[in-house]
């Protein structure tokens, strides 16, 4: 399928291609003109399928998003010479406004809002069934309401459109940062009654109510605002999610759209991984690369950092949960093999003082079979928002307005999961005597929970801001220049109304 979406030029074909299992599965490809489409809920539902596409496409979620996520944060090191330059820029801060895996994402952003937009543009005239179509007109809002809190938590002042850019002419300046999450504030707060509670069947993988309030919390979160946090994650709460027994579960394939998971991205193991940016293509290829990016028998790029390792506590069974130590065993689980030195390639960490090869078992394909080096039929979804994360965010919203003793209540009920059985909260490393131990719990309990989902950047992001830190995560870190990442190079030189003067301040 196609749809009218090209970032900054004009178009005279439709490119609507989806991506993902259920109502999302690639099924074929039309060549339409705009001017003859968007006229049915048909066809408005066949762009945003389109849209969902670029969500899961190499730009986003399926390659670069996570990369540029990790690299942002100290959840990772380099797993060897075998990382691409422009990753390991990021990795040590020495990137610049030409990165490449950077404008990617920021491309691959805002491809996503000018395909959103024109369905939010044209769907007033559409004709079909009015809940459908409200429906549909919500999810597109959801989408762009999710590209803007990126934009601008990653960099701050960017190009705010609400309608779709149908030429250069068209280009915008950069609004300011709070502008932009007060556009996405009153989106969110204004398309959730055309949401469901949740879906079933072929509609699973689409934004629900519940995904759209936990944004809301997460952009409140962000600036500081606890209170109308609390109110958003405490409705989340009762919308009947629940954690899963087994922690695991989170990332396998057999257990995808589990009661924990709120929001997830849908990939299928029946076809290879599409390197298109934007997931375009005729043919059923619609796996996820992470498991062979991250493998410990593939091409381990990252690896975890020593600093996360060491973070776990003694027995604390999600450390094994989340990484792949040498002696494991991995594979078909009815004839196991056991993971050799010689199998994994690249650097070693440094765990409790011994020097060892340690790689992500998050995600990864070998819970179940040997990749044999390249392999990516790999059909396991990524649950961008789960349940765990509401809890944790809601134990730092007690804390912060007040009420210590519910924010070590939701701490425990993450370590008291059956398959983790942590000693509760406070314990001897982690007193909860104060509103400061209480962070410091909180602050840990969320990385070694949330490890590698993508999560920590912006936690240290927003931790710093409010000055929730007692010491810098990030190595590199300076003040008025890595808060935010560069704007990429080829929008100043393209977009007329960004000049090089309005660069963001370090780069």
């Amino acid at each position: 399928m196609k749809t009218k979406i090209i970032f900054f030029t004009v178009v005279s074909s439709l490119i609507v291609s989806s991506c993902g299992e259920n109502v999302l599965d690639r099924q074929s490809t039309t060549n339409v003109k705009t001017e003859n489409y968007y006229k049915t809920v048909d066809e408005l539902n066949s762009a945003l399928t389109g849209s969902y596409a670029i969500l899961q496409g190499t730009d986003l979620g399926g390659r670069e998003y996570f990369f540029l996520h990790d690299l942002r944060s100290d959840d990772v090191a380099s797993g060897g010479g075998q990382l691409e330059t422009a990753r390991n820029q990021i990795l040590i801060g020495s990137l610049g406004a030409t990165n490449s895996v950077m404008t990617s994402v920021w491309n691959g952003f805002y491809r996503l809002i000018h395909r959103v937009n024109a369905i939010i543009e044209d769907a007033p005239d559409a004709t079909g069934d009015a809940g459908v179509k409200a429906r549909i007109v919500g999810e597109a809002r959801f989408l762009r309401a999710w590209g803007y809190f990126q934009l601008a938590a990653f960099w701050g002042d960017v190009p705010l459109y609400d309608t779709y850019a149908k030429g250069f002419e068209d280009v915008k300046a950069r609004s300011p940062q709070s502008d932009v999450f007060k556009f996405v504030i009153t989106e969110l707060n204004s398309l959730q009654a055309d949401l469901p509670v949740s879906y079933s069947g072929n509609d699973l993988g689409r934004a629900s109510r519940g995904a759209a309030l936990t944004l809301l919390a997460k952009v409140y979160i962000f600036t500081g605002d606890y209170t109308n946090a609390k109110t958003q994650l405490e409705a989340v709460k009762g919308m009947g999610y629940a954690l899963m027994d087994n922690y695991f579960d989170n990332f396998k394939e057999e257990t995808e759209y589990n009661k924990e998971s709120i929001f997830e991205l849908s990939y299928t193991s029946s076809g290879n991984f599409n390197w298109d940016a934007d997931g375009n293509g005729t043919s059923v290829n619609e796996s996820w690369i992470r498991s062979q990016e991250y493998s410990a028998v593939g091409w381990r790029n990252l690896i975890p950092s020593d600093k996360l390792l060491n973070e776990y506590e003694a027995n604390d069974p999600r450390l094994k949960e989340n990484f792949y130590f040498i002696g494991d065993k991995y594979g078909d689980p009815a004839a196991p093999l056991t993971l050799t030195a010689d199998k994994v390639q690249g650097n070693s960490s440094n765990f409790h003082s011994v020097t060892q090869k340690v790689s992500w078992r998050k995600y990864s394909v070998m819970y179940k079979l040997d990749p044999g080096g390249y392999y990516d039929k790999i059909g396991i979804n990524y649950r961008m928002y789960r349940y765990a994360d509401v809890l944790l965010m809601l134990a730092e919203c007690e804390n912060e307005v007040g009420t210590g003793a519910a924010a070590i209540s939701y701490m425990n009920m993450i370590r008291n999961r059956a398959s983790v059985s942590m000693p509760n909260y406070p314990t001897a490393d982690f007193p909860c005597n104060s509103k400061a131990e209480i962070t410091r719990a909180i602050i840990h309990e969320r990385q070694v929970e949330l490890a590698g989902e993508e999560v920590r950047n912006f936690d240290i992001l927003r931790w710093r801001k409010n000055g929730k830190l007692t010491t810098e995560p990030i190595s590199y870190f300076e003040a008025n220049k890595f808060e935010l990442l560069p704007i990429p190079q080829d929008e100043i030189n393209t977009n007329k109304e960004i000049p090089q003067s309005e660069q963001n301040p370090g780069y």
